[in-house]
């Protein structure tokens, strides 16, 4: 009786395995670029009118807060002066990330926007963040 000597199964070629990787890696990529919260798509944002988001001794002057449930960021320009714009950066829909030295920052791929206005400071976004409606009254700031 004779015996057949095993083969080893064929199994991906390294080209298989390297492109199914980089495929991975690029949808994963893709996917954290937008994959911002879309249930506020609109520039309105997620937040019901009137809802409370801040004391004003929250906004650091110069700086701002992001709150992400609602989609905003409110920002403290100068003293006294307070500014709220959609917290979706403008590039490609990612959450802004930070809010310091007069500049909101998106860490997907660092465009900066100006606490003031909301205009870009720095690329890759083209367009500035949308403004948001909100009322100060006292010391509470509130979405309008």
């Amino acid at each position: 009786m004779t015996s057949a000597t095993p083969r080893p199964t064929a199994g991906p070629d390294r080209r298989t395995v390297i492109a199914a990787a980089g495929a991975a890696g690029l949808t994963v990529a893709l996917a954290a670029c937008g994959s911002g919260d879309d249930s506020g798509s609109d520039a309105a944002g997620s937040g019901s009118a009137g809802d409370s988001l801040a004391r004003t001794a929250d906004i650091p002057e110069g700086g701002g807060k992001i709150f992400k449930d609602e989609g905003v960021v409110v920002t403290q320009p100068s003293a006294g002066t307070y500014k709220a714009f959609s917290a979706k950066c403008t590039h490609q829909g990612c959450a802004v990330g930070s809010v310091a030295d007069g500049v909101i920052v998106c860490p997907c791929h660092n465009s900066h926007f100006s606490v003031a206005d909301g205009s870009v400071k720095q690329g890759p976004a083209t367009a500035p963040l949308p403004e948001r409606k909100i009322s100060v009254s006292g010391d509470e700031i509130k979405l309008a």
